[in-house]
Order: C-alpha cells, then sequence, then structure tokens
C-alpha cells in the first residue's frame, strides 16, 4: 500500500463499517461474520459492486454517461490515482443518502481494495470488472432503460450482476480456507452460479414495482409477458394483471429451480468451515422465506405491492441458522421449513 493509502485506512474503515448495513439488502449480517483477510476482501468487494450498481441505475445520467463512468470504475482497477480522482466525477448523484455517500468515497472504498493481499486482491478484480463489463453492456443495449426480452438475456443479465460475485466468493473461499480441497473446490464452481442467481431472481420478483416505477427497469422477459398477452407496457396495468400473474409465476419457477441449485452449493462447503457456511447460508435463507412469500402472493406485482419477510422472522432465520451451520441435515431442514412456512421463535418480536 502506499504511504497515502495507510494514512486514509481508518476513514475507509469507519466509511465502511457506517454504509454497510445501509446499503446492503442480503450480504450486510454475513458479511460480518467473516473473520480477518476474508472478510476484509468480502467487504471491499461487495461495496465496489454496490457503487457500479449505483452508477448503473443513476437516473439523473444518459446511458453513455453511465458507460463512461463505469469504464472510469473499471480502470480504476489499474490506476490508484484513478481511483483517488474518481469522486470529482460523480459529484452530483440522484439515489439515496447512503448509496450516493458511498459513491462520492469511492476512493476510500479502493484504500479497502488494495489493502487487501495478491491473490484476493486479484479475485475481487477479475470478477468485479467482469461485473462492470456486464452493466456497460447493458446500460448501452437499452439507452432508454433496461427491458429484458427473454429468457436467455435475462440469464445473461443476472450472470453479470450476480454470477459473477458467485465465481469470485468461490475463489476466496479457496484462496483463504484449507477445508475447501481442490475437487471441492471444483464442484462448488459447477454450483455457485446457481447460488448466487437465484437470490438475484428473488430480488428482482420482490422488486418489481420498485424496479419499473423508480429504476425504470424491467427484468420480468418481454417474451414472458407476451406470451400470456401482456407487456413491458402493461406489467404493472391492472387489465393486463393476469398476463403479469402468469409471466411472474414462470419466473418464479425458475427462481425455486435456482434455489435447488443454491442449496447444493451451500451443503458442499465443508463443515469445518463454519463462517463461510454461515456467509451463505442466511441469504439463503431469506431468500426461500421471501421466495415462499412471493408465490403466495401471486397478485402483488400487478397491484404493485413489494412482498417482504417480517423482521421477527428474520430474527429467527438468523438464531435458527447459526444453530443449524454445522449440520447438513439440519441446514436442509430449515432451508425447506423456510420455504414452506413463516419461521417464527419466541421473542423475536
Amino acid at each position: 500500500m502506499r504511504d497515502a493509502d495507510v494514512a486514509r485506512l481508518p476513514a475507509a474503515r469507519q466509511l465502511a463499517n457506517e454504509l454497510l448495513p445501509a446499503v446492503s439488502r442480503t450480504f450486510a449480517l454475513s458479511i460480518r461474520v467473516l473473520r480477518g483477510e476474508l472478510g476484509r476482501a468480502a467487504l471491499a468487494a461487495y461495496l465496489l459492486c454496490r457503487i457500479a450498481d449505483t452508477l448503473e441505475d443513476e437516473p439523473g445520467r444518459s446511458a453513455e454517461q453511465k458507460a463512461h463512468l463505469l469504464g472510469e470504475l473499471d480502470a480504476c482497477f489499474e490506476d490508484a490515482h484513478l481511483a483517488d480522482a474518481f469522486p470529482n466525477l460523480v459529484t452530483t448523484l440522484a439515489g439515496d443518502d447512503a448509496h450516493v455517500r458511498l459513491t462520492r468515497n469511492t476512493d476510500l472504498v479502493f484504500v479497502l481494495y488494495r489493502e487487501l493481499g495478491e491473490g484476493p486482491r486479484g479475485h475481487v478484480r477479475r470478477w468485479v470488472r467482469e461485473m462492470i463489463g456486464g452493466m456497460r453492456k447493458f446500460v448501452l443495449l437499452y439507452p432508454s432503460g433496461i427491458r429484458i426480452s427473454n429468457i436467455d438475456e435475462y440469464r445473461e443479465y443476472c450472470y453479470y450482476v450476480a454470477g459473477t460475485v458467485g465465481y469470485m466468493l468461490t475463489d476466496l473461499w479457496r484462496e483463504h480456507s484449507g477445508a475447501i480441497t481442490e475437487p471441492r473446490y471444483h464442484l462448488l464452481r459447477e454450483n455457485c452460479r446457481a447460488f448466487a442467481e437465484a437470490l438475484q431472481t428473488v430480488n428482482i420478483l420482490k422488486d418489481v414495482p420498485v424496479d419499473v416505477t423508480q429504476e425504470n427497469s424491467i427484468y420480468i422477459p418481454e417474451e414472458l409477458l407476451r406470451e400470456h398477452g401482456g407487456s413491458h407496457e402493461t406489467i404493472l396495468s391492472p387489465e393486463h394483471a393476469a398476463a403479469t400473474r402468469s409471466a411472474v409465476a414462470a419466473l418464479v419457477q425458475l427462481a425455486w429451480h435456482d434455489v435447488e441449485g443454491a442449496q447444493r452449493y451451500l451443503l458442499l462447503l465443508p463443515r469445518r468451515a463454519v463462517s463461510i457456511r454461515l456467509f451463505c447460508a442466511l441469504p439463503l435463507a431469506f431468500a426461500c422465506a421471501t421466495l415462499r412469500e412471493i408465490t403466495a402472493s401471486p397478485n402483488a406485482v400487478p397491484e404493485g405491492r413489494v412482498v417482504k419477510i417480517t423482521r421477527g422472522e428474520v430474527k429467527s432465520l438468523v438464531a435458527l441458522g447459526f444453530a443449524a451451520v454445522a449440520s447438513n441435515r439440519a441446514l436442509a431442514g430449515l432451508l425447506k421449513r423456510a420455504a414452506r412456512t413463516p419461521v417464527k421463535l419466541p421473542g423475536t418480536g
């Protein structure tokens, strides 16, 4: 690290600790169960992904401007001076305060990145840059707002924004855990994309009304809507509610399929890699519970409602996740339970 980075490291760590809970949906608690350099790598990588996502969604800029900023963010991985200067490019941003503040402090996040050793830094660089490149591609492909056309394109988009994270995490697991042998690593890589994309699809299904009305993005494939007499233009139209319900139901089935792959990934993680298993178990349990509620609420999207699980269920899943983490049978049972019925422990609110 440069002397200037060492001097800024305390400020970078403070910023990360303050903003992580505010900018994360799924991984804030999970990141905090990781220790040492693995935890630092996951934190830096996650914040860099959130910055890229903020630039992709920024409503106040044209597609060309967004693509330019994503390209500049990509270049920051190779040039610390460009990273230092990046905040000067984003002095005006729209969006919630936490994401705006994070993006305006991109230079400090890169301080956290450069603190990492060569191995983990290489994994973060490779996969976050792959994500940024994919985001840039879709921003330019749909300059008036992302409109996913078919299932193949949906899969491609999910690979860039989520599948890349699955590969990155798996590479980081192998880097830091002696329990993950080479054969186990290759098995994990066969399932890591399903793990990450299952979480992504659940988030997409949960947030359809927000994405349409606030982000000007529609990820439900147009072909699914048209098969049932709808379209992107009518996705929130009461007159086309049946078409929207049917299209969403098709994507829900895809999500349940990916959840099966995600569970295989989780149970392939060695039982003595406790913190890594817990990192993956908690968001997957939340996703199973959320997908259960989405499945049980077919009218939520046509009515413009966002489906969420209760805070009490989140607390219950966390407690049960900690208790089950060392047992494949117990973890599988917890996921099955979350997928079927609300999980509620006494005293969880």
